[in-house]
């Protein structure tokens, strides 16, 4: 992870990937990121996300062209004055704002992070990549401050934010694209998988499927997104004939979450399906129940609002919904791209539907 303290260097584009690592290194040590010597490889190769591989090659390319020495304890020395110059004052620079380092980004993320210098690279732009917890707490203001202050760019792209992030950024007019959605009554535009029709849809599957008391299994700090979903899982079963709803609210532990489980089938009219939010939390489910004697589908069906590639290799296999990860990677790059030319968007949410896999656990005619 960055320290809080420290500047962020240029992220390479994945085209020629050597030699744009070459480029961030060369930049990194003309803007004074790296004083005097690098860091570690395992340090920077975080920094620019690419691999330990990659990054040797590119190191040694540096210290061919005269910009590094390497000392007996193998600590790479800058070796040029960063007077030669001051990097790309002409960049156009996106920043990309997580609580996560690189290492322990998604899936999704790191594609996103892809497919964003892949098609802004062809406008001339540059992304950073910021890991910072202290700018997603409850009270980020002083972070962001000076983190927008020291590292100017054009645009951000917020992951995984909250709304007192979401709030700084519209209050203080930041250029912003969230990932993700938007609290209720924070307007920003954002980009997201549409979760309300997604769960509205499930909510119709199971009611077909003839279950009329149903659960919906939700982190008890959900996000905006899970909130959508909540409320149209809501309601689209309100309007249904003899349908009874409830949401087990959880701390994201699997004990407490099968706790909830045992309370839930305990009592005489138990419910006889689960859509779960998440789909760590849907394998949870899916064992523990079968844990308990109940099976699937038989006795209780199971849906999981999110996929991963887990669910497939389950038996049975885990009905859900599936965003085509690449497709909203481009979706994000392309925001991000109008933003970065326009100066801003039109305040509105972009929502992809997910695709509904069948899988196995429903049941049903």
């Amino acid at each position: 992870m960055i320290p809080d303290e420290s500047l962020a260097p240029i992220l390479p584009s994945r085209c020629s990937l050597v030699a744009e690592t070459v480029q961030s290194l060369l930049d990194g040590i003309r803007r004074g990121i790296w004083k005097q010597v690098l860091p570690g490889e395992r340090e920077l190769s975080e920094q620019l996300q690419v691999s330990r591989r990659t990054l040797r090659v590119a190191l040694a390319d540096v210290q061919r062209m005269g910009w590094l020495s390497v000392s007996a304890r193998q600590r790479r020395r800058i070796t040029m004055p960063s007077e030669e110059g001051e990097g790309s004052p002409n960049s156009k620079v996106v920043a990309v704002l997580c609580s996560d380092s690189f290492s322990e980004a998604t899936a999704l993320t790191t594609l996103v992070m892809d497919v964003l210098r892949d098609k802004l690279a062809k406008a001339g732009c540059v992304v950073e990549f910021h890991s910072r917890r202290d700018c997603f707490s409850s009270r980020p203001g002083k972070a962001l401050g000076r983190l927008v202050e020291e590292r100017p760019a054009l645009a951000w792209l917020l992951l995984g934010s909250n709304k007192a992030m979401q709030a700084w950024f519209a209050d203080h007019h930041v250029p912003c694209l969230v990932v993700g959605s938007c609290t209720s009554g924070i307007d920003l535009p954002s980009v997201d998988v549409d979760y309300r029709a997604a769960c509205r849809h499930a909510g119709g599957v199971l009611w077909r499927a003839g279950h009329r008391r149903m659960a919906m299994v939700q982190l008890a700090d959900a996000q905006a997104g899970d909130l959508e979903g909540e409320e149209g899982w809501m309601e689209v079963l309100q309007d249904l004939p003899e349908a009874e709803v409830q949401v087990l609210r959880h701390d994201g532990s699997a004990q407490h979450l099968c706790a909830l489980l045992d309370e839930a089938m305990a009592v005489r009219d138990a419910p006889t399906a689960y859509l779960v939010a998440r789909s760590q939390h849907a394998l949870t489910v899916m064992m523990h129940l079968q844990l308990r004697g109940k099976s699937v589908p038989d006795e209780v069906a199971v849906i999981s609002r999110d996929d991963a590639y887990f669910l497939e290799a389950t038996r049975p296999v885990v009905a859900r919904y599936a965003t085509d990860p690449a497709g909203l990677a481009r979706r994000v790059a392309m925001a991000a791209r109008r933003l970065v030319e326009n100066g801003t968007l039109p305040v509105k949410g972009v929502r992809l539907m997910p695709k509904f896999l069948v899988g196995e656990t429903v049941g049903g005619d």
